[in-house]
């Protein structure tokens, strides 16, 4: 009976200490990354070369890791791609690659180096992690060998995959993810049989892991929020913007606020490629972000945000996406629409002929409703309502739901959907809905300059995207940007190879 009081005592003392130990909030960062290229990425090159060019990034990323450390973040996310770049064949990948574990072998490479294979890459972010005491996140290559035995082995004998690793703040692999949905350009590597969902839970809260291309996609990306119901996504990627949509700091927090999560984003930056855009982002917005086009230099972002965002006085509440588009008297629709393309996807457009007004612009099941107020409309800019309900993609098809107000290129109509980022008009007021065939709906609101607006927007739970005041900057674009994945068609390449 004593024993048993004393094994209860120690239980108590135990989950006390944890409670003790657990946060209500951290320090979060993400490096923006000015990846140094190899010169040749489709000849390979010796192990050795292979190590001294990784070598040379991971110098810059740990001077970053080092710098958040001594600010008192608890973790750091890198960039996907951060240690070699992108755009190798898959012969000439290979000699960056290194075996890495399960997780549940329960490693220290900085302490047990030669504990598996060889793993310079791996012992050294592990290092990184343990002598700064911070969680760090990181993009190397995974490769796995196979043989005939497999039905799916690819010919050469291995399974190549891109992949992010997480070592906690005693330097141990704590996490290891591949990358499910590749994009059309990554070649040298492998699609995972199954998509992975990885998760670790910190004093600081429960964490997921995915990969650039992912956030487009239902698996992993919404099964980690809705089903496993994490607090922060970790984010390495090296996404290109594209305008008017899918610039990084715009769809990266609009997903945040549309997820209800805390996502930390760390982009490659590329100027030659429109790679730029890393942030701190919330359900409720942006903490932290940086997109710079003008210059070469990596950018360190460092803030404290909510372990548990859901617990949070502000979490937003749940939103019906269609409530109020669909119980409203419909606006007389627009007669004289036209159609225009942004990239290759179709929209139907209407022209916002006058300063002030309601309008109304349907394509097959999506109808989009604005009212919206001009401050001082200039004579050399033309505003469009527009919606698009279809497959977006060439290869990889996907379905997309988009209501959006937005500024086109030039007074002629068909510039509108093309990029632009500057605009001089802004808006006393607007709202935004529209009758939505899903509940994943993600709001953007996005200022001349290419700058977000936190704080000057919100969601209502009948689904209107409204301004809070006039603008305080000139408008590009007010964007509801929904993903119907059941709609979704196979994917083309996820095959056997």
């Amino acid at each position: 009976m004593e024993l048993s009081k004393a094994h209860v005592s120690a239980a108590v003392l135990i989950l006390s200490v944890l409670e003790a130990c657990a946060l209500d909030s951290y320090s979060a960062a993400v490096y923006e990354h000015n990846v140094i290229l190899s010169e040749d990425t489709e000849i390979p090159v010796s192990p050795e070369d292979a190590l001294a060019l990784m070598n040379k990034n991971m110098d810059i990323l740990e001077g970053a890791i080092k710098e958040a450390a001594r600010q008192g973040a608890h973790i750091i996310v890198t960039p996907e791609d951060g240690i070699y770049g992108w755009r190798f064949t898959r012969e000439a990948i290979y000699p960056y690659l290194e075996d890495i574990p399960d997780p549940e072998v329960n490693w220290i490479p900085c302490t047990d180096p030669k504990r598996f294979a060889p793993a310079p890459v791996q012992e050294r972010f592990s290092c990184m992690a343990r002598n700064n005491s911070i969680y760090v996140v990181a993009n190397i290559g995974d490769k796995k060998s196979c043989n005939s035995s497999d039905p799916s082995c690819p010919s050469d004998g291995r399974y190549q995959y891109n992949t992010d690793v997480v070592f906690d703040s005693e330097g141990k692999l704590l996490a290891r993810y591949h990358k499910y949905n590749l994009f059309r350009g990554e070649t040298q590597f492998n699609f995972p049989k199954e998509p992975e969902t990885v998760t670790f839970e910190t004093p600081f809260g429960k964490f997921g892991i995915f990969t650039c291309f992912d956030i487009l996609f239902h698996d992993p990306a919404v099964v980690l929020v809705s089903k496993l119901q994490v607090d922060t996504v970790l984010f390495p990627t090296a996404w290109m913007n594209v305008l008017p949509f899918l610039t990084a700091v715009e769809f990266h927090s609009a997903w945040a606020m549309g997820m209800g999560v805390n996502l930390l984003s760390a982009n490659t930056h590329n100027v030659g490629l429109a790679m730029t855009g890393s942030g701190i982002f919330t359900p409720d917005g942006p903490i932290a972000c940086h997109y710079d086009t003008e210059t070469e230099e990596g950018c360190l972002l460092i803030a404290e945000l909510s372990s548990h965002p859901c617990l949070s006085p502000t979490y937003p509440l749940a939103v019906n996406w269609s409530s109020y588009a669909t119980s409203i008297k419909k606006f007389p629709e627009e007669k004289n629409t036209f159609t225009g393309a942004v990239r290759r996807d179709i929209f139907t457009f209407s022209e916002l002929r006058h300063k002030a007004g309601n309008y109304t612009v349907c394509q097959r099941d999506l109808c989009c409703h604005l009212i919206y107020r001009m401050s001082d409309k200039s004579k050399d800019e033309v505003y469009v309502l527009g919606a698009f309900d279809g497959l977006h993609g060439s290869l990889i098809k996907y379905h997309w739901q988009i209501c959006t107000l937005l500024k086109c290129k030039s007074t002629d109509l068909k510039s509108c959907g093309q990029p632009v980022e500057a605009a001089q008009t802004k808006f006393d007021m607007f709202s935004l809905s529209g009758t939505f065939g899903t509940n994943y709906v993600f709001p953007e609101v996005l200022y001349s300059g290419v700058h977000l607006a936190p704080g000057e927007f919100e969601v209502l739970r009948d689904g209107r995207l409204k301004s809070k005041h006039s603008s305080s900057k000139p408008l590009l674009t007010v964007t509801l940007f929904g993903r119907h994945y059941e709609k979704d068609p196979p994917h083309p390449l996820r095959t056997s190879p």
